[in-house]
């Protein structure tokens, strides 16, 4: 197995679980501090961390240290980048649709392509 196929086996691993599949939404209004994470769940703060370790281990969030507390951030990128390839390799018309569909419309710019595609969104 190579290591992009490990990389995006290990961040579908950590978005098969309901709670770090939460965290991730609550991280997409900007970083947030682990202790506040832990508070919005009703799981102890140990089990949190063990989620934030998974999704940090995924590449799916970042983490900083700001004096005795840490800041995780979401890798909106990384994330966009393994579900865009798997969307890509599994419904390639769809990315073709959307992009015909911006056309049409007059967009200023079309929707992001994942990284590693064609505009057709074939990868090839």
């Amino acid at each position: 197995m190579n290591t992009s196929s490990e990389d995006e086996t290990g961040a579908f691993r950590a978005l098969a679980d309901p709670t770090r599949r939460q965290i991730l939404e609550d991280l997409r209004d900007g970083e947030l501090a682990a202790g506040e994470i832990a508070s919005r769940f009703a799981i102890s703060a140990p089990s949190i961390s063990r989620h934030l370790g998974v999704l940090k281990g995924a590449g799916l969030v970042t983490e900083r240290r700001d004096g005795n507390r840490i800041l995780y951030t979401l890798a909106e990128e990384r994330l966009a980048m393994h579900i865009g390839r798997f969307l890509s390799a599994v419904c390639p018309e769809q990315v073709v649709l959307r992009h015909t569909k911006w056309r049409k419309t007059g967009g200023s710019q079309p929707p992001a392509a994942p990284t590693g595609t064609t505009d057709e969104g074939t990868g090839a």
